[in-house]
């Protein structure tokens, strides 16, 4: 891989960050995978940080919303995964309300977080419920635990 420009900039805290540009595009196969999924692209954005500003749980994130669109961008898939921000997004849509470019980002965060279940193979096999759980259970968790996992 060719480097074809390289930036130099430094930081608020005075250090020289070094920043290189490469022509071939990144691609990743779990980004194409929830870009494909979701029905979004991620190249759409272009960081105003919108979504970021009016998102309630931004303080609860170690990934801003629009963070981890430019991580998706970058092909960064593994650090995405990772971050507790997909796990700590409430759907609120806050973010899809205010995205310029109508990204719906909700869906996008939902999306990242069912890869990282199927990736683990964290699904509930209904039949591996015990028969006294299945009985003391509310339905919508039974429900809602089987759908995460379908599809």
């Amino acid at each position: 891989m060719y480097c074809w420009r390289l930036y130099y900039s430094i930081t608020l805290s005075g250090e020289i960050m070094l920043t290189m540009v490469y022509r071939e595009p990144v691609s990743n196969e779990i980004i194409k995978r929830a870009e494909e999924i979701s029905g979004e692209n991620f190249m759409a954005c272009y960081q105003c940080g919108r979504c970021s500003a009016g998102c309630p749980m931004v303080p609860e994130m170690d990934l801003l919303p629009n963070q981890v669109l430019r991580y998706a961008q970058l092909g960064l898939a593994d650090e995405i995964l990772k971050s507790k921000t997909i796990w700590v997004c409430s759907s609120c849509f806050m973010c899809t309300v205010r995205c310029p470019k109508g990204i719906d980002i909700a869906r996008v965060m939902e999306v990242l977080w069912q890869i990282v279940l199927r990736k683990n193979n964290a699904c509930i096999h209904a039949s591996k419920i015990d028969q006294k759980d299945l009985e003391d259970m509310p339905q919508i968790a039974i429900v809602s635990a089987l759908r995460k996992c379908s599809s």
